[in-house]
């Protein structure tokens, strides 16, 4: 994916763009909005992640911006500004979705990924990893050629492993995204070990292949 990063804040910029660049994406940024219609402006992007708050105005003139030249990139808007108005802002102006800082990048990838799937697919949309294959038209998961039978809770989770191959995942993180406001993620995170248990097990079976690894202290990796 060709990806743009329009973010203010150094640290969290640099932060977005090692993570996102090192499955091999074309990763840009841009810290103001000058730079940010300058870009749009002279290259197309899959996806851009954009801060609302920019020094030299709001994030949601790059959204006005892209209207204007009738561009049709995906975007992502980025915010410390909880604030429904925003949001409604900014999905009213074109936005694709909408994620509120602070965040794991974990959660921001597999949100990009979403944005790329639903925009970048005609007809049957089909992601391929290795021996599996997932059909996100129907929600069918089949690895080697046999159809897996998943919970919704399942599948979610892996299709965020897969947006996430290769990076170790906090529990914590796999919680806030599968779960989102519907537990206490201070309880147990017993219940994500179950889930993970079940979904190797349901994939092994078919590959021979553990996809999943441990990482001690502090959650997983799909590799």
């Amino acid at each position: 994916m060709k990806l743009l990063v329009i973010e203010d804040e150094p640290v969290l910029l640099n932060n977005i763009h090692g993570y996102l660049a090192e499955d091999g994406n074309i990763c840009e940024t841009a810290s103001n909005l000058a730079t940010a219609r300058e870009k749009i402006a002279r290259h197309e992007y899959d996806c851009i992640i954009l801060d609302i708050g920019l020094p030299d105005g709001s994030g949601l003139e790059v959204l006005r911006y892209i209207k204007e030249i009738g561009k049709d990139e995906g975007v992502l808007i980025i915010s410390g500004r909880n604030s429904l108005d925003d949001k409604l802002s900014g999905l009213g102006l074109g936005a694709d979705d909408y994620i509120v800082k602070p965040f794991h990048l974990a959660e921001l990838k597999a949100r990009i990924m979403a944005v790329y799937r639903r925009r970048a697919f005609n007809g049957t949309k089909l992601l391929q990893y290795e021996n599996i294959s997932i059909n996100l038209d129907f929600t069918e998961v089949r690895a080697k050629g046999h159809l897996l039978v998943l919970t919704r809770k399942e599948y979610d989770m892996l299709l965020y492993f897969i947006a996430n191959k290769g990076k170790v995942v906090s529990r914590n993180a796999i919680a806030e995204h599968l779960w989102r406001d519907e537990i206490d993620l201070a309880a147990s995170f017993d219940f994500i070990y179950t889930h993970v248990k079940n979904l190797r097990k349901k994939l092994f079976d078919h590959t021979g292949k553990d996809y999943f690894k441990s990482v001690y202290g502090i959650g997983y990796k799909f590799s």
